[in-house]
């Protein structure tokens, strides 16, 4: 058969369901939906229909499956990639940071806490009530949950995520975390609170609950400025934690929520303050913490009103500012001090600190101008200890420390150095100089008071009666350099010594230097120390937390000999017994001192001393100009020498009696007796009848005004002084003789 008849024989006329495109539907193989027909029903078979809308069905459930499990796996996944990689960060520094306690020289008195307010106990220390009511108030779960709330956390999420403020629902844990390691700022983000909750959670596996609770207590805020559960009981109630009631307990866990409400709870605060207070209550009871009926009796423990105090009012702050000068000079960065939680005890006496306010308060009139200014300071002569000064009449009104911060002319109180380098030169009270009015210095005539001339005097006499002329005489004849080295090894700065030649002019034995009342006092008290200086210095010990204190000590120098020591103190007895300071007599033991008046009464100090304490008086203005005061003639044997005796009455009234050593020969030298009212037998008769009080000429240039860092000195040689005289004071009061104008006394 030929291949043609096999393609007509192959050949079939095209079935009625064929298209005409010569391709038949292939329906009946089952592939595509016939309509089934009465014989598939008959047989009881399912229609195919339904079969393959099944089968779409399940694919399609089974694609959706993979995708959420793929979901939940990659999710899965991550969060154990980040748990795996987010590691438990360090302690921040605030988290754990404490105040440091600046305390008087007892170390049990305290002056004022510097820096956060915080003190760390460990949880041994917290009653149990007390937990209780915190787990109460903040996580009833806490001992049972893995340190993050499912509920309370999905919540915040989705308030971040809306936008909506974040509502509460963080854990013990949580809110631990956030407050205690670094990197978990307080920052309302997904990224934070995703980070929070890792950190929660390998926190809750890795350390125990009552480890938790300890952070917790020790680092959240109270209100009241109070940061940690013992500052906030000593905030609320005056009381340590261990003494915490259990309704007080109750009150500080309600304030962590709503700090504001329990600081202050009253007016419109007390409702919603106790109505939080009562649901801490309520959850402590259902804790098993307390009895209902225990509940039941408890009263609202409404806190004793917040006094709104500035801590560092009066001395506070000059004592507190005096202290944080001297640790950073010592190497204790603020910050350390601030956040270090030492316990800083320093060298003030409360007691003295509060002699010396007192004894400037109840000597100086109230309607005293407020530019005039004055500092004392006592120091021990044994150690360079501030046991006490007066830092001005209160710090929040003027912040610049009278005694530490501020300078003015030293007049006569300076001499004694004088004395001291004489002395130390190989000179003895004995040696006689020139104490004739006027002399010519540098082609500049110089005056005594009144142009009293006394001729040749010996070093007790120029003392006593504080004769300008001879000591100007004995500055020249020793050189000014050495005045100049002996007040450095006193502790008078070179750069205040030295300043525009100062130490070069001969009135530079008068005082021309501007110095201040703590560097009087410590130099006086190297007489006292039988010619040892050391270096004034305010803070006694330190010690950081759980450590032994370091003492503070300052080594002492030798100035010069004990027998120079001893000559300069006989010779300033002299001024007390019987010539400018006699204001200032003990009624009990010697003293020692020097008075100091510059010209116009710009500044007027009394400086003097006992065998235990070195004191300075200083009194002067902020603007530099005369000083005036109420009552008082402006001399340096007049208010200053009186708030010096107030104070030195009270300071010394336990403290034991003891004599200075006398002078070194004690044989050429007179004993201790009567004021010397008349010149010594070396010196010829003045010729003028001398006044009947000794005289004390300060100079006229420079006149620096009291600041903070020492005044410059002017650049041409001071101008000779005009004179002022110094009048003997009796005790207690200005002398009548003199005009209570108020004005220093003018040369004539």
């Amino acid at each position: 058969m030929s291949s043609s008849d096999e393609g007509a024989e192959g050949a079939r006329p095209a079935e009625p369901d064929d298209d005409g495109t010569g391709r038949a539907d292939r329906s009946q193989d089952g592939i595509s939906g016939q309509i089934p027909d009465e014989s598939d029903a008959r047989a009881g078979r399912e229609p195919q229909e339904h079969v393959l809308q099944r089968t779409g069905l399940a694919r399609l459930s089974r694609r959706a499956g993979f995708v959420v499990l793929g979901i939940v796996g990659f999710a899965l996944l991550g969060f154990a990639l980040a748990y795996l990689f987010t590691p438990i960060p360090s302690a921040q520094n605030g988290a754990k940071a404490e105040g440091s306690i600046f305390y008087y020289a007892d170390g049990k008195s305290v002056i004022a806490k510097q820096g956060t307010n915080r003190v760390v106990v460990p949880i041994a220390q917290v009653p149990q009530a007390v937990r209780t009511a915190v787990i109460s108030a903040e996580n009833r779960s806490f001992y049972n949950d893995p340190g993050v709330s499912l509920t309370g956390t999905t919540r915040a999420l989705w308030s971040t995520v809306s936008g909506d403020q974040v509502q509460g629902g963080s854990t013990i844990t949580q809110q631990m975390v956030r407050n205690y390691y670094s990197g978990l700022s307080q920052e309302r983000t997904v990224f934070r609170k995703l980070k929070e909750i890792m950190v929660s959670l390998k926190v809750g596996r890795e350390k125990n609950k009552d480890w938790i609770l300890q952070q917790y207590l020790n680092t959240i805020y109270f209100g009241r400025n109070a940061y940690g559960i013992q500052a906030a009981a000593k905030a609320y109630y005056n009381t340590d934690v261990t003494k915490l009631t259990p309704e007080q307990g109750a009150y500080l866990a309600a304030a962590i929520q709503m700090p504001s409400y329990f600081a202050d709870p009253y007016d419109g605060r007390r409702a919603p303050a106790e109505q939080r207070w009562r649901y801490v209550i309520d959850g402590m009871v259902r804790l098993g913490a307390i009895k209902a009926s225990d509940a039941a009796a408890m009263k609202f423990p409404v806190p004793p009103q917040q006094k709104h105090t500035d801590v560092l009012k009066g001395q506070v702050g000059y004592m507190m500012d005096a202290a944080k000068k001297e640790l950073e000079a010592r190497g204790w960065a603020e910050d350390e001090v601030n956040r270090g939680g030492l316990k800083i005890v320093t060298t003030f006496d409360k007691k003295l600190m509060d002699s010396a306010a007192k004894a400037v308060r109840t000597n100086v009139p109230r309607d005293t101008p407020q530019k005039v200014l004055t500092g004392l300071v006592s120091i021990n002569p044994d150690n360079g200890e501030v046991v006490a000064f007066y830092g001005g009449r209160d710090y929040l009104q003027r912040q610049l420390n009278s005694s530490f911060d501020s300078y003015a002319q030293a007049g006569s109180g300076f001499k004694p150095y004088v004395l001291a380098a004489a002395l130390n030169d190989g000179k003895s009270l004995y040696t006689t100089v020139n104490g004739s009015s006027p002399q010519t210095f540098n082609g500049t005539d110089i005056h005594n008071d009144n142009d009293a001339s006394y001729g040749m005097v010996d070093l007790i006499t120029a003392t006593q009666r504080s004769i300008n002329t001879a000591y100007i005489n004995l500055g020249r004849e020793i050189g000014l350099d050495k005045v100049t080295v002996m007040a450095e090894k006193l502790g008078i700065p070179d750069k205040q010594l030295t300043a525009n030649g100062a130490n070069t002019s001969p009135t530079f034995p008068l005082g021309t230097v501007s110095v201040s009342p703590v560097q009087q006092a410590s130099a006086f008290a190297t007489f006292a120390a039988g010619g040892v200086h050391h270096k004034p210095h305010v803070i006694k010990s330190i010690a950081r937390p759980g450590a032994k204190p370091e003492k503070v000590t300052e080594a002492g120098v030798q100035a010069f000999d004990k027998d120079v020591a001893a000559d300069a103190t006989y010779a300033l007895t002299k001024v007390v017994e019987g010539g400018t300071g006699t204001a200032a007599q003990l009624y009990d033991r010697e003293v020692a001192g020097k008075t100091g008046t510059t010209d116009k009464g710009r500044a007027i100090w009394f400086n003097g001393f006992i065998p235990q304490m070195a004191t300075s008086v200083g009194i002067f203005r902020t603007d530099n100009k005369p000083l005036e005061i109420p009552g008082y003639s402006i001399y340096g044997g007049v208010l200053p020498a009186q708030i010096w005796r107030t104070y030195m009455a009270d300071a010394t009234r336990n403290l034991p009696v003891k004599n200075f050593p006398g002078p070194s020969d004690a044989t050429a030298a007179p004993s201790y007796g009567p004021p010397v009212s008349t010149p010594t037998t070396h010196a010829p008769s003045p010729t003028t009848p001398p006044p009947p009080t000794p005289t004390e000429q300060p100079t006229t240039e420079p006149e620096p005004v009291p600041s903070e860092p020492p005044p410059s000195m002017p650049t041409v040689e001071p101008s000779p002084p005009s004179g002022t005289t110094e009048p003997r004071a009796r005790l207690g009061r200005a002398p009548s003789t003199e005009p209570r104008s108020g004005r220093a006394a003018q040369s004539s």
